[in-house]
């Protein structure tokens, strides 16, 4: 659509070109067509902002305007009618006209109307491209990755967003649950609607039930006056419930109430509050075993999990890697404006080639650092950080004789956790290089195996 650009549909010849002539002076530019058939002609060409149209033509204004209608054109149309028709204007305008202007034409008054009338046109066009952004940001289209099992999650994700249905994402740290998240409330009904995320673990657990549900003056000591919660902020749109296993357990009663009867019951209030909201939990944790462990609710967990969706690590979508660090790397640089900066192909290549158990989070943030620091305009493998240098050799890989009655993974998983240690005087962060995974995995993996940690000051300090 051209910017600024009109064109004035009318079976009189003089009447065009005075038309022409002071929109012209008033700094627009205008195309001219005698009637509605060369009107319609035009229009793929000369994608006008606006038409100013006669209704009374051998093809009529009205049918012009029922054709851009049934095209779903957005072209603004103000329509010319005699004194003694306003009807005819009236109908036009329940068919889509923005105005219309009688004849003998004020041509100050018509100049007037066209401003107002290209005002709103601009701005439904910045709104268009508001909305394409955020398609592309938050949208299915906008998440970057193929592989397989990844497109199975996207696909669910696509056809629950059409619904009102609880959905829970699970998932390792980092995997991009918010952004699937997002892209549900995006492509859902509720998209012009609020999307209120909340970390539940970031919350102190004496202040979770106010921030969710709000309170009223004089709940409690310092309660001045009446606060909404984030379920009110969200109604009528979608709350997303990032880390929702450390809810504390009196939160979950509550949470279970607003999913079951639909209304949030403040502190200090005496009648709930209705709410209209649509609920998408997230998690990294297992809450099937926290059911176990009675530190989850059962009853919540399925009310949570209707439609569970479960975004796999980057280590399980490899293939999708190569596109992850050129898209996520063209970011970044136009983000810091240095768009000159390359990446020589033994950094790519370590950065396909790694494990990411921080997944895409990590891989983005590493991205980031090697761009912002980069002394140059080529990154080099003496830039990568120390969690991604690779051990020499690193294609050694042990071949155990496999015996016939079976072997435990853990087992041989325990002894070379024990031999790196012990290989490196019980240094922990050389032992996680050395084995390629993050100090906080390695710890973790100490833990699971009965491998007390060695006090941080010993384990890095040796003495």
């Amino acid at each position: 659509m051209k910017p600024n650009h009109i064109l004035v549909v009318d079976d009189d010849s003089s009447l065009r070109r005075v038309m022409k002539m002071q929109l012209e002076e008033a700094g627009y530019e205008v195309s001219l067509a005698a009637d509605g058939d060369e009107a319609w002609k035009m229009l793929r060409e000369v994608e006008p902002q606006l038409i100013i149209t006669d209704l009374k033509m051998p093809t009529t204004g009205l049918e012009l305007l029922g054709r851009i209608a049934k095209e779903g054109m957005q072209t603004t149309v103000i329509v010319v009618t005699a004194f003694g028709t306003i009807e005819t204007a009236v109908e036009a305008m329940k068919m889509g006209a923005y105005d219309y202007v009688t004849k003998p034409i004020d041509f100050e008054a018509l100049v007037l109307i066209v401003h107002r009338a290209m005002e709103r046109q601009n701005l439904i066009e910045e709104v268009r491209t508001l909305r394409s952004a955020l398609d592309q940001r938050y949208g299915f289209s906008g998440i970057v990755g193929h592989s397989k099992g990844f497109l199975r999650v996207l696909d669910q994700a696509a056809r629950v967003s059409q619904r009102t249905t609880t959905v829970l994402i699970q998932g390792e740290t980092g995997t991009g649950k918010e952004l699937v998240a997002r892209a549900i409330h995006h492509n859902s009904r509720r998209s012009n609607c609020p999307f209120i995320a909340v970390n539940c673990g970031a919350i102190p657990r004496d202040l979770v039930e106010s921030e969710l549900f709000g309170y009223m003056r004089g709940a409690f000591t310092g309660a001045l006056s009446n606060k909404s919660g984030r379920f009110e902020a969200a109604d009528g749109g979608t709350i997303f419930l990032d880390e929702v296993g450390e809810l504390p357990l009196e939160a979950q009663v509550k949470l279970l109430r607003v999913l079951q009867e639909g209304e949030v019951h403040k502190l200090g209030a005496n009648t709930p509050v209705k709410v209209d909201v649509r609920v998408i939990a997230a998690t990294h944790r297992d809450l099937s075993a926290m059911v176990e462990d009675q530190t989850f609710r059962e009853d919540l967990y399925y009310r949570l999990a209707v439609v569970p969706l479960t975004v796999p690590p980057l280590r399980e979508r490899r293939e999708d890697i190569p596109e992850l660090i050129e898209t996520l790397f063209q970011r970044a640089k136009e983000r810091h404006g240095l768009l000159d900066v390359r990446m020589a192909s033994a950094v790519h290549q370590r950065l396909i080639s790694y494990r990411w158990p921080g997944n895409v989070r990590q891989l983005e943030n590493v991205l980031e650092r090697l761009l912002v620091l980069s002394s140059g305009d080529l990154i080099t493998a003496e830039d990568l950080p120390e969690e991604l240098v690779p051990v020499s050799p690193s294609t050694a890989i042990l071949w155990p004789n496999l015996p016939e009655d079976g072997i435990s993974l853990e087992a041989i998983e325990r002894e070379l956790i024990s031999r790196a240690l012990e290989k490196f005087d019980g240094n922990q962060t050389q032992a996680a290089r050395y084995l390629d995974i993050s100090r906080r995995t390695l710890i973790y993996r100490m833990e699971k195996h009965g491998l007390a940690p060695v006090d941080s000051e010993t384990a890095e300090n040796p003495s």
